[in-house]
């Protein structure tokens, strides 16, 4: 027993002796464990971060200044200046006063003066194709684009399209010009952060910040377009300039307004840039955009006034007329039938039905099904060009109260 005891103090004398000397060790080098460790291919377990140490912001917050997205986007902005002739009949006042009155005064041949529409567009190609409002170019006899860098070109049109209220320009003597990058339209959130590009009141141009208020709005029952609605403020002049998401990439062109006039604040409208850059194809190859018809109108489908429910809460979208010697009418479809699917997709409303039947192609044949009186029924159609008075009749249900920006 004194044996055992003995041997364990002589082991514990070596341990505090070995304690002692490792003690004073790190007191002279404080760094020989750690590389001991290294050196020994031990790991050590990483301390957990101080409270105090600043930490990384996460994902998805905004940055302190847009001026980066504002640098990338705004040099492929211009100002367009589309200047037209009007003819005005001039008159000739009678210089008595009570005869001015009574007469006004006499009319004596035609006058001519020179009218200049103000706007904004967007760079889409190295060759010099821009877009921009049909509103901003209509009639103009002479175009000219002042450039981001202070050049002023000329712009011929190429093709314009009413129902959207889109054209395309081609700037025909200037080179070197800056192309917009264009977003990922299925990436577009409501909630997003946007930046609106262009030339308001002629200040030249000018940034206004806001964020999506909503996608797919539709303006009217009848027209296929939708539109982006945002609280970037956009003024006259700014139609055709950009609307830009945080990183300056193009997601809509400015177009439309909805001022105090009519109670409102912050309410704008872009045209996606997919519907942009699908009618800007259009226009370069053929001058025109090419729609699909079938030959009715729409509304909602009748909701009971007992319901308490709105009128816009029933799916798919009733016929209201019918066009004589149209495709609906030589399938069958009538008055009052009640549509609730085209082709494969389901209809939600008369302009959810009006966008998909714009967008398929003349000559070809879909199935249309619904309800008539309450029994299912399914038709095959011919799909035909829309007549351009039906396009023009749309055109002007469009303008409503909104103010063209």
């Amino acid at each position: 027993m004194k044996h055992a005891a003995g041997i364990v103090a002589f082991v514990a004398r070596f341990v505090i002796l070995g304690l002692a000397i490792a003690f004073v060790i790190s007191l002279v080098w404080p760094g020989v464990g750690d590389r001991l460790r290294t050196h020994l291919g031990v790991t050590q377990a990483t301390a957990p971060a101080s409270s105090a140490a600043p930490s990384t912001p996460p994902p998805g917050n905004a940055p302190i200044s847009y001026a980066d997205a504002v640098a990338k986007a705004a040099p492929s902005v211009v100002n367009i200046y589309a200047n037209k002739v009007i003819t005005e009949q001039a008159v000739r006042m009678f210089t008595d006063p009570l005869m001015q009155q009574l007469f006004g005064g006499t009319p004596v041949g035609t006058v001519k003066r020179r009218e200049q529409n103000l706007g904004s567009g967007v760079i889409v190609s190295a060759d010099g194709y821009v877009l921009t409002n049909n509103h901003v170019i209509a009639n103009a006899d002479d175009i000219q684009v002042l450039l981001y860098d202070g050049r002023v070109a000329k712009a011929k049109l190429v093709g314009a399209d009413e129902e959207t209220d889109l054209a395309v320009l081609k700037i025909v003597d200037a080179g070197n010009l800056p192309v917009i990058h264009m977003a990922d339209p299925k990436k577009l959130r409501v909630g997003d952060v946007v930046l609106a590009i262009g030339n308001p009141l002629n200040l030249n141009q000018t940034v206004t910040m806001g964020i999506i208020s909503a996608i797919g709005r539709q303006l009217s029952n009848s027209s296929p377009e939708d539109f982006i609605q945002t609280d970037a403020a956009i003024n006259l002049g700014n139609s055709g300039g950009a609307l830009v998401n945080s990183n300056g990439d193009l997601v809509g062109i400015n177009t439309l307004l909805i001022g105090k006039a009519a109670n409102a604040e912050g309410i704008g409208f872009a045209i996606p840039v997919d519907t942009a850059t699908n009618v800007l194809r259009q226009l370069i190859a053929t001058g025109h955009v090419i729609r699909g018809w079938l030959g009715a109108n729409y509304g909602f489908v009748p909701v009971a006034a007992d319901s308490g429910l709105p009128a816009a809460a029933a799916r798919g979208a009733q016929v209201t007329d019918v066009y004589a010697s149209g495709p609906a009418a030589a399938a069958g479809i009538q008055p009052h039938d009640i549509l609730l699917r085209l082709g494969d997709d389901d209809i939600r409303d008369p302009a959810d039905l009006s966008r998909h039947e714009a967008a398929l192609k003349p000559g070809s044949h879909v199935e249309v099904s619904g309800l008539r009186n309450g029994v299912p029924f399914h038709v095959m159609v011919n799909v035909v060009q829309r007549p351009p008075q039906i396009a023009a009749a749309t055109s002007t249900a469009n303008t409503g109260s909104d103010v063209e920006g």
